[in-house]
């Protein structure tokens, strides 16, 4: 009976040191069994059970054992649960804190970066492009330069028939003004002179 005692305890001895490695370090008697329970109802409180999956390893170290469990939560491939437990001597263990993180290889989001450094690169392509925007334009204002000198010479061109053509010409839709006028004048000299002669007459009166 003692016999077959001695031999569940070995076995069960066994199984607790595959199911989980404790470092030792503490002067507190650390019992994996106990504290992956304890570790267990720990984590019921922040996440469902079905979310903390099989027990990794325990370590101990300055009178505070970490238990770790690999997690089942989708999305989270590679992370595991901690749970940091105060086993010091003569007490009773005590859970410090529960958390979620990343072991090695873990899926992780990657590290974040300030906003003018992720941008680094897009910014200096931009300012290539506008350099060459720029060089580019330089060579629009010429082309506009010599496009605007030759419009102002079109422009005097354009102005100096203007103003030929705003002399105004003796020729009316080909007769002569002076040659109709001074035919007038010598078609009619009794008129004029009759006019001049009354227009004597009444300043004498």
């Amino acid at each position: 009976m003692a016999r077959t005692t001695k031999k569940a305890a070995a076995r069960a001895a066994g199984g607790a040191a595959d199911r989980a490695a404790v470092a030792a370090g503490s002067a507190a008697v650390t019992d994996a069994a106990a504290l992956e329970a304890l570790a267990r109802g720990a984590l019921g409180e922040i996440t469902r059970p079905a979310h903390v999956g099989v027990l990794r390893d325990i370590t101990v170290a300055d009178d505070v054992a970490t238990v770790r469990f690999a997690t089942t939560q989708g999305g989270y491939p590679g992370w595991v649960w901690t749970v940091a437990v105060a086993v010091n001597p003569g007490m009773e263990p005590s859970v410090l804190e529960t958390e979620l993180i990343p072991a090695e290889g873990a899926l992780v989001a990657p590290d974040w970066v300030p906003w003018a450094d992720r941008l680094e690169e897009y910014l200096a392509q931009q300012a290539a492009e506008a350099a060459l925007r720029g060089e580019e334009l330089e060579g629009d204002e010429l082309d506009d330069i010599e496009d605007d000198e030759d419009d102002d010479e079109d422009d005097d061109h354009d102005d100096e028939h203007d103003d030929d053509e705003l002399v105004v010409d003796d020729d009316v839709d080909g007769v002569d003004i002076d040659l109709h006028l001074d035919l007038h004048l010598d078609l009619h000299p009794d008129l004029h002179l009759d006019l001049h002669l009354d227009s004597v007459e009444d300043e004498e009166e």
